[in-house]
């Protein structure tokens, strides 16, 4: 999908550890846990998915976001109910490529580094790039639920 859209990106590959997340990955990286950003596969109260993209050493506030994102309520999904929506083994849940179109929030203040980093499709794979070319290509609705991690 990057590819496809003359995104410029790096590819980071480090050892992954199971349960490691966004602090392991940014430890192996040599990188700010900030600048990781997480990908979260989220149901609402029909059971729709949802993309949340937030920060790694943040938490979601899933009240500020069912309300900003016009829901009654959102959960996180099992592993087994993330992987059916978005084609990623949880470790591994890429924004890029999902199995289907599901939208995408962001947390807003993602916009203000010079670069992150994302999982890129499969446990062990971040991707670099630029947050003004994650929004050029995802189109993410724009959030501010960042809680305290």
């Amino acid at each position: 999908m990057l590819r496809e859209a003359r995104i410029a990106y790096t590819e980071h590959l480090y050892r992954y550890q199971e349960h490691g997340g966004s602090a392991s990955s940014s430890q192996a990286l040599g990188v700010y846990e900030h600048a990781v950003v997480k990908t979260l596969v989220l149901e609402d109260e029909a059971g729709e998915p949802l993309l949340m993209l937030m920060h790694g050493d943040r938490e979601v506030s899933l009240k500020a976001l069912a309300r900003q994102s016009g829901r009654r309520s959102l959960q996180l999904c099992d592993p087994q109910a993330a992987t059916r929506h978005s084609g990623y083994l949880v470790g591994g849940t890429s924004p890029f490529g999902t199995r289907r179109m599901l939208p995408v929030f962001a947390e807003r203040t993602i916009l203000s580094l010079p670069r992150i980093f994302i999982n890129g499709g499969s446990r062990g794979f971040l991707v670099g790039l630029t947050p003004t070319d994650l929004v050029r290509v995802l189109r993410p609705t724009l959030v501010e639920v960042a809680l305290e991690g």
